[in-house]
């Protein structure tokens, strides 16, 4: 009989004391082995209602994205799971989605999962049209310079550890996500997707989107980590 797979969750969180709840919340009874919070500098209560719910909580004093997923792979590396999960911790991302995201997994298809909320279904006003077009370039752009057959960039997805550490992770901000999959499709990663609902922010401010200056920067640096990756 084949032993079931550890898996474990990876939640950057900056300033997410209102939503996190409801998140960690709705990944219990999910088959998680633990949930590890990253607080990325938060100046309120993140890690503490963190913690009040479960929740292994590290804590990441370099802000960006990047800088608190490899933070949290620091914290793993004693334990590592065999998949590790990575969501964002404002509630758009929806937990009920994670047994879809990790069947191509379990059944030894695949090495990354990306949850695709273009493929899937997103509440009115989820994603802006300036998100829209940006996935719509860089997976164009990522097509054509490197054969990688994705949809979206989404924040929520699967990856086998193993296949994580061969990736060499390292960008410290809004090239996270980008730079991932560039390099497992580089590296010969069985990568798919699978549809993925994307709600609206439970609560709270976003740091990206929200902003003209937040998404102005996550594109320019998704399209400089797509030119940087093509030139090595």
């Amino acid at each position: 009989m084949i032993a079931p797979l550890i898996v474990d969750a990876l939640i950057p969180a900056l300033n997410e004391e209102a939503s996190l709840p409801g998140v960690l919340a709705d990944l219990q009874g999910r088959g998680l082995r633990r949930v590890v919070v990253v607080d990325n500098g938060s100046t309120d209560a993140t890690a503490a209602v963190a913690r009040a719910h479960g929740a292994e909580v590290v804590y990441c004093g370099r802000r960006g994205y990047g800088s608190a997923c490899l933070r949290g792979m620091d914290h793993l590396h004693a334990q590592p799971p065999d998949v590790l999960v990575f969501l964002d911790g404002d509630g758009a991302d929806d937990p009920a989605d994670l047994a879809a995201i990790l069947a191509p997994i379990e059944a030894g298809t695949a090495d990354l999962v990306i949850g695709s909320r273009v493929l899937g279904e997103a509440e009115p006003g989820a994603l802006t049209l300036v998100q829209r077009f940006g996935n719509a370039l860089s997976t164009t752009l990522m097509r054509g310079l490197f054969q990688a057959r994705f949809t979206d960039l989404g924040p929520f997805r699967a990856i086998r550890w193993p296949a994580l550490m061969r990736l060499q992770m390292a960008d410290p901000d809004f090239g996270w996500t980008v730079e991932m999959q560039v390099k497992a499709v580089r590296a010969g990663l069985r990568c798919t997707e699978v549809p993925a609902a994307w709600r609206r922010r439970r609560a709270g401010a976003s740091k990206i989107s929200g902003t003209v200056k937040g998404s102005t920067l996550a594109g320019v640096k998704i399209l400089w980590t797509i030119g940087r990756e093509r030139l090595r």
